[in-house]
């Protein structure tokens, strides 16, 4: 579920503690290049966001440079036209279907896991098109933001209700709603 983050910004992963005297309370999970910087978008986020947002651009133009190569030695090679043409077929459908799993997965968590851990092999064969949702996301926000911000704003939210009902004395509740205290 979490990612590794970067140990230089401070990321706390969930349930740790980082010994500086933190709140109690959820803490926020990382994302991979931003750690929890997405939080309140400090440390140099926006810095982090434009720096996915190249990096995935270059890694994606490398890797269909690389593929440009294997295709060239498949038509040295003299395999036929039909090798060719189902090669790059499969490439351009692994590479659809990663960019919409890889998009989707930034906006809510799978519903069978099981499966997206069978189509692991899938969203390798296209990882171009994986790189691809990476560089389009992070125009948007830090790839993956959006769900853990909600997720993270319900955990808070939860643990704010369960901290107001816990105040106070219960002896002094029971009093306050009108009832008679109990004789001792």
């Amino acid at each position: 579920m979490s990612e590794k983050s970067d140990p230089l910004d401070g990321a706390v992963p969930s349930g740790a503690s980082s010994g500086t005297g933190t709140s109690p309370g959820p803490e926020p999970e990382p994302i991979r290049f931003f750690g929890t910087t997405w939080v309140a978008h400090d440390g140099r986020y926006g810095l982090r966001r434009a720096g996915v947002a190249v990096g995935s651009l270059v890694a994606a133009v490398a890797a269909c440079w690389v593929l440009r190569f294997a295709y060239q030695g498949l038509e040295i090679a003299d395999i036929g036209g039909f090798v060719g043409v189902m090669v790059v077929l499969m490439f351009a459908v692994c590479s659809a279907v990663a960019f919409r799993r890889t998009w989707d997965g930034f906006s809510r968590r799978p519903a069978d896991p099981a499966r997206e851990e069978n189509l692991r092999g899938l969203k390798a064969i296209g990882f171009v098109g994986s790189l691809l949702a990476y560089f389009f996301r992070s125009f948007l926000e830090a790839p993956g933001e959006k769900l853990r911000r909600a997720e993270y704003e319900t955990a808070v939210a939860r643990y704010a209700k369960r901290r107001a009902a816990r105040t106070g004395s219960p002896a002094g509740r029971k009093a306050s709603q009108g009832r008679k205290p109990r004789r001792k």
